[in-house]
């Protein structure tokens, strides 16, 4: 899929990636992945921990579970872009839905890139570096 828009920033230090996931394992997976791909990660496990981490941390990109109690990605992915200090972090949104319709809904909420699970682990590099630009 193509991003909604695209990211550019010098990356000077390591490019850190929030991920945001309900599941242990899956935020464990995706650590592994990223971090052995030289990313900085940053772990947690739901849609409001991802606001107050992003109210203290500089991220530089956000991979976000769909399916999450109490806030769901879709609803965090909103947030994210009506504050205008997160407004354009490049966001991948994962899920289990493959529906036209979830996908459409992904990218209405915001999403630059929307990714079927399980992911294939290249895939979603390749959709990172594409949405953090050269360098990454």
């Amino acid at each position: 899929m193509m991003p909604r828009t695209t990211h550019t920033k010098e990356l000077t230090m390591a490019t850190r990636i929030l991920i945001v996931d309900d599941s242990a394992f899956v935020r464990s997976l995706h650590d592994y992945i990223f971090r052995s791909h030289g990313f900085e990660t940053l772990l947690v496990d739901s849609g409001f921990a991802a606001l107050e981490a992003l109210n203290r941390e500089t991220c530089d990109l956000a991979v976000v579970d769909v399916n999450m109690p109490r806030m769901d990605g879709l609803t965090l992915t909103r947030h994210i872009r009506a504050d205008p200090a997160t407004a354009e972090l490049p966001i991948i949104v994962l899920s289990t839905e493959r529906d036209d319709r979830d996908v459409v809904q992904g990218l209405e909420a915001g999403a630059n890139v929307y990714v079927f699970k399980p992911t294939d682990p290249e895939a979603l590099v390749r959709h990172a570096r594409m949405l953090l630009g050269p360098g990454a």
